[in-house]
């Protein structure tokens, strides 16, 4: 028995069997930054396992960090800021972190080529960070320096157009998402009912080059907003903000395949609220959140051989879910009220999919973003 167990942990490193969990996460919040306050970020530690949250840190002179991305060592946290002079100009932050502690040091802050910025994501080496800009309708590039700070933009591409709906007046880039290779980024365009494709290769100056097909049109007055992967990358999900539903489609190598729109709400619902949406680790059910006066995250199961997806339920939560997440683990989901203020922490049955509301909350006001950091 005692040589099976030595074999054993010889042979795990090689075939995933001590690959282990860890337990406790520092919880990110970003979001707008009450008047009089400048405190921007919050982190706090989290227990996997009993839900629990403790505040670590709250940083002073991040004003409005709206979106956060972290480097995949998770050594540099990069937020885009909304301007406060005129509410739509934008900037881009940079802060190293220290995941001891969960403190945050800002590094440098940049201008980011844009107005109104809602979404920021960066590569897989580190290279550049994308910021996406809905008032504008553009997305810029800016490079990272081997300190973590944030270079000059180096390459905008700016979008025009509209929709049918009121709110597609002009294009409105709402998200960047690169595929798992990291060859492939997909851009929502709310405005303009499109996701739009490149090839990417951060060994150039200007690395985002139209792919083909470039473009993948959306229904009229869909709106794309998030775009969410399933864990083994074979399914793309895309929320409408516009329409309230979800798109499904088969990805394969940078390519799209059309498979299923399925509604959020009961037909006729207009009131425009689709906001985010992610998938559970184990990739059995898709969560998706909507606002407008349903404030609701909708359960979905997800059948793993052809994407598609069946309601199951909905609940409610605070107020505008317009960020939410699912702890690493798949143990909770956690939905951000931006206009309710609160925090709520769901218990997941994992079995099922199921949410029950938990005791813990925090109470933290116009919380838009949740990103996760492993500690052990």
């Amino acid at each position: 028995m005692k040589k099976l167990i030595i074999v054993l942990s010889l042979l795990s490193p090689l075939f995933g069997f001590s690959q282990q969990i860890a337990k406790t996460y520092d919880l990110l919040l970003g979001g707008y930054t009450p008047a009089g306050q400048d405190k921007g970020i919050s982190v706090y530690r989290f227990d996997s396992e009993t839900g629990k949250v403790s505040l670590l840190s709250q940083v002073a002179g991040s004003l409005n960090p709206d979106f956060l991305a972290l480097s995949n060592d998770n050594k540099f946290v990069y937020a885009c800021n909304v301007g406060v002079k005129t509410s739509v100009e934008g900037e881009v932050s940079a802060f190293k972190f220290d995941k001891a502690t969960g403190k945050l040091t800002l590094i440098n802050k940049v201008a980011g080529g844009g107005n109104n910025p809602v979404h920021i994501s960066i590569d897989k080496d580190g290279k550049n960070v994308l910021v996406s800009y809905y008032s504008s309708g553009s997305v810029t590039v800016l490079p990272v320096n081997k300190d973590g700070s944030i270079g000059a933009v180096s390459q905008t591409i700016q979008y025009a157009g509209s929709g049918p709906h009121k709110n597609q007046k002009g294009p409105h880039v709402h998200m960047t998402k690169f595929s798992d290779d990291g060859k492939t980024v997909f851009v929502a365009d709310l405005g303009t009912d499109r996701i739009l494709i490149y090839n990417y290769d951060n060994t150039r100056a200007q690395p985002l080059t139209p792919a083909d097909p470039a473009v993948e049109l959306m229904s009229p007055a869909d709106g794309p907003r998030h775009i969410e992967f399933s864990p083994d990358k074979k399914f793309l999900y895309v929320i409408q903000e516009l329409s309230a539903n979800v798109r499904v489609y088969k990805y394969d190598k940078g390519k799209l395949a059309f498979v299923q729109t399925i509604n959020m709400m009961p037909e006729g619902y207009d009131k425009n609220g689709g906001a985010d949406l992610h998938v559970s680790p184990d990739g059995n059910f898709l969560y998706a959140s909507v606002r407008g006066d349903a404030d609701k995250v909708v359960l979905y199961a997800v059948n793993k051989q052809n994407g598609r997806l069946t309601y199951i339920d909905k609940y409610d939560v605070s107020k505008a879910p317009r960020g939410f997440t699912v702890d690493p683990t798949g143990n909770f989901l956690i939905s951000a009220g931006q206009d309710g203020n609160t925090i709520d922490f769901f218990k997941i049955d994992k079995a099922t999919g199921k949410l029950s509301l938990t005791d813990t909350k925090i109470s933290l006001a116009q919380v838009t973003c949740l990103k996760w950091v492993a500690v052990d």
